[in-house]
């Protein structure tokens, strides 16, 4: 971790104003931790499990319904809809759970059900319980429960609980979006994920450990789809990590920091720091967000703008970290070795370090080749339309390939579609190896390659020599190329559906070439 994205932390008696706040600690978007910061909350007091807290928050809240995550991979709770329900049920029935534990941690006993208190959950439903005996009180964890919501004011479930907090006083000038109440009756554990708001995390009762890192560390924890529902949440699994399909995500440790919150200390977590928090038995928080400033005065017309900036930041650093297309071979395995290292290298086995030595010379001719055509090629303003090919189709072309044989191919021209002939070229092996190297060292190289500039030559030529790999190997090899091929991918559906839509529209083009 870069020295200057260390976590800050502050004493109660050091706590910033509003001012140096904003001026000193939001601006760097960097976390920082304030203890002691809430410790003059009624709910500091109020709510504390081991003084009473539970009775005195089924008082106060007893009637309201509000709705918990319902985990089977509990004590995990992943933020993907796919694996976990929204139940809802009265904050009562959560209490009891609540108290239960509290009752059995005393007891010297975590391993239980009670079927008599599901039977209460149904019966103190109004509507169906998506609850069913086999529920363990563990697996159900009170999250986002809006104490207040700007946007959505019919949502707010616990608006009474505001008057035992405050919002601390170096947030006063803030436009606050949400307030939420978090609160778990056993040990959790959720899944890395990061927030579109500015975050305060404030600690009430319990304790949680939350392992950050920064944005720029996406890329080792594999961000699901943008298209999806949980677009902000890791693609990576956090019992059983499988580190074939999610290569870089082995050294993502070397990326984060760990800080303890305990009851009273609040953590600052700036938009887009991915975080994984792990809570201890009846644990109680409270958070507040609000837009950034960057957000909050960026205007809609602004959007492309800012968007074509970034991408093109991001080109020129790629191609400043990947490679230095000055077209002589030697220089480039040298950059590969010496400029990637740092980056793209970091951390890996030697096996995967010395994968640029290993190849053949056509191999890493050709990813010269397709590395330099990628950088070369690519329109940063139309990066989201792929490459329109110009070749055609019904003539031949004779190409010699790494033995000196000269192939045919009678369906399309390749003349006018450099990356098609290149991947023609190559033997299944040779493809291999080089699809191997770039998944390792060039992911985004790869993805942009796959996604926006593969043609309907591409495509078809890029499938029959995949057909042609998969008779010449072995299931297993199969199973291990395609595992680090789509795992490059941060959205691997996106990379099939790519090569599949592609070879479509070549068979569309084939029959109807005019």
């Amino acid at each position: 971790m870069e020295e200057s994205l260390e976590i800050r932390s502050f004493e109660f008696d050091q706590l910033p104003s509003a001012t140096q706040f904003a001026s000193q600690i939001e601006s760097s978007n960097i976390p920082a931790v304030f203890k002691g910061c809430i410790k003059d909350w009624k709910a500091f007091s109020n709510w504390n499990p081991t003084e009473g807290g539970l009775d005195y928050l089924q008082e106060r809240l007893g009637t309201s319904v509000v709705e918990a995550m319902l985990s089977r991979t509990a004590p995990i709770f992943y933020g993907d809809i796919r694996r976990h329900e929204r139940v809802a049920l009265p904050f009562s029935t959560f209490i009891g759970l609540c108290k239960q534990h509290k009752q059995k941690m005393y007891d010297g006993c975590d391993d239980y059900v009670e079927p008599e208190l599901h039977r209460q959950v149904d019966s103190n439903l109004e509507s169906p319980s998506l609850l069913s005996g086999d529920v363990a009180p563990q697996q159900l964890y009170l999250a986002q429960a809006p104490i207040m919501s700007a946007e959505n004011e019919e949502t707010v479930q616990l608006e009474t609980l505001k008057e035992d907090i405050a919002t601390p006083a170096f947030l006063e000038t803030k436009k606050l979006a949400a307030i939420n109440l978090w609160m778990n009756n056993a040990k959790s554990k959720s899944s890395a994920h990061y927030d579109p708001h500015h975050n305060l995390l404030c600690i009430v009762a319990g304790c949680k450990q939350v392992v950050l890192w920064p944005p720029a560390a996406s890329p080792m924890l594999y961000p699901m789809s943008v298209y999806g529902e949980a677009s902000n949440h890791s693609s990576i699994s956090l019992e059983n990590p499988d580190f074939s399909i999610y290569p870089r995500a082995e050294h993502s440790g070397e990326y984060s920091q760990k800080v303890i919150l305990h009851a009273g200390d609040a953590l600052f977590i700036p938009e887009g720091w991915f975080h994984q928090v792990d809570s201890d038995d009846l644990t109680i928080a409270v958070n507040f967000w609000w837009r950034s400033s960057i957000m909050s005065s960026l205007s809609e017309h602004m959007d492309a703008y800012y968007l074509r900036r970034i991408l093109r930041r991001e080109r020129l650093k790629r191609h400043a970290c990947e490679i230095h297309t000055n077209g002589e071979l030697d220089s480039m395995e040298h950059d590969l070795d010496q400029s990637c290292q740092k980056q793209d290298l970091k951390g890996k086995e030697p096996q995967q370090r010395i994968l640029l030595q290993k190849i053949g010379p056509c191999s890493l001719q050709a990813l010269h080749d397709l590395v330099s055509l990628v950088h070369d090629c690519v329109n940063v303003a139309d990066i989201n339309q792929p490459m329109q090919s110009s070749s055609t189709f019904n003539s031949e072309l004779n190409v010699k390939n790494d033995n000196g044989k000269i192939m045919t191919t009678e369906m399309f021209h390749l003349e006018d579609d450099p990356i098609a002939k290149i991947l023609w070229t190559l033997e299944p092996h040779a493809l291999q190896e080089v699809f191997v190297v770039m998944a390792h060292n060039f992911p985004r190289t790869l993805e942009v390659l796959i996604l926006h500039l593969l043609s309907p030559v591409g495509a078809e030529v890029l499938t029959r020599k995949f057909d042609d790999m998969d008779q010449k190997t072995s299931e297993e090899d199969r199973k291990k190329f395609y595992q680090v091929f789509y795992g490059a991918f941060d959205d691997q559906f996106a990379a099939m559906d790519a090569i599949l839509n592609q070879k479509e529209l070549f068979a569309l083009q084939r029959k109807c070439p005019n």
